[in-house]
């Protein structure tokens, strides 16, 4: 197979969103709470647990009056933010206003870090005249986080879920995806962390490679192997 486009997903394939101890403390300077300490590290502790941060730990168990927002939280923004303010808000926080800053500072280009060869490997796509597309279950637009890095240059096409009605492995996403870049699906690969959602695109005829989501230090060169598999 010639590969002559390659599809990545965006949060733990890409980027990676902040530690929770960072989100929380810049929600509540944002929302000028005073926490520190003790209390500050048991609430961050409390988010994870729920589930709360966008990008970050599944929930530990999603409450029954969360389930169809939180099944379908990529399908609309409103759903999107229906689901993760609705396991913060199953968190005790010192001040209400705390739920709409943390669903804020998420969405804030300095809350993501994007992996250290995402650049390199981007850029070398580029040259080699390999078009790319993120693919992306959201439902906010990561676009400015993309400009805020300087990676928004080397990316051809953004589909993402919310701005189509459907989340992956819906094949609808991937079809999208693939026709945005002009290309097969048997000419593409697909770059992701989940093996449900991403590997949904073996379904339209794309090949697929899985990195691992783990934090950004511990990834230095994760995606260093897909210019091997584009040749």
């Amino acid at each position: 197979m010639t590969v002559k486009g390659v599809l990545f997903d965006f949060s733990g394939t890409l980027f990676r969103i902040e530690s929770v101890e960072s989100w929380l403390r810049a929600a509540l300077d944002r929302a000028g709470i005073p926490l520190g300490g003790c209390a500050l590290q048991a609430l961050a502790r409390r988010l994870e647990e729920a589930g709360a941060q966008p990008g970050g730990r599944l929930p530990r168990a999603v409450p029954a009056h969360l389930a169809a927002a939180w099944a379908q939280r990529d399908v609309t923004a409103e759903q999107h933010r229906a689901a993760f303010t609705g396991l913060a808000r199953e968190v005790p926080v010192p001040d209400p206003r705390l739920h709409d800053a943390l669903y804020a500072r998420h969405m804030e280009p300095a809350a993501w870090d994007p992996y250290p060869d995402a650049a390199g490997v981007l850029a070398a796509l580029r040259r080699r005249g390999v078009r790319t597309a993120v693919v992306s279950n959201i439902g906010w637009d990561l676009r400015p986080v993309f400009r805020a890095h300087g990676l928004d240059e080397l990316v051809d096409a953004y589909v993402l879920s919310y701005e189509h009605g459907v989340q992956k492995p819906d094949p609808r996403l991937f079809e999208a995806a693939c026709a945005a870049l002009h290309l097969p699906p048997a000419e593409v690969l697909m770059v992701g962390d989940d093996p449900r959602a991403d590997a949904g695109a073996a379904g339209v005829g794309c090949a697929v490679h899985l990195v691992e989501h783990l934090p950004v230090a511990e990834r230095p060169d994760g995606l260093r192997p897909v210019l091997d598999l584009v040749g």
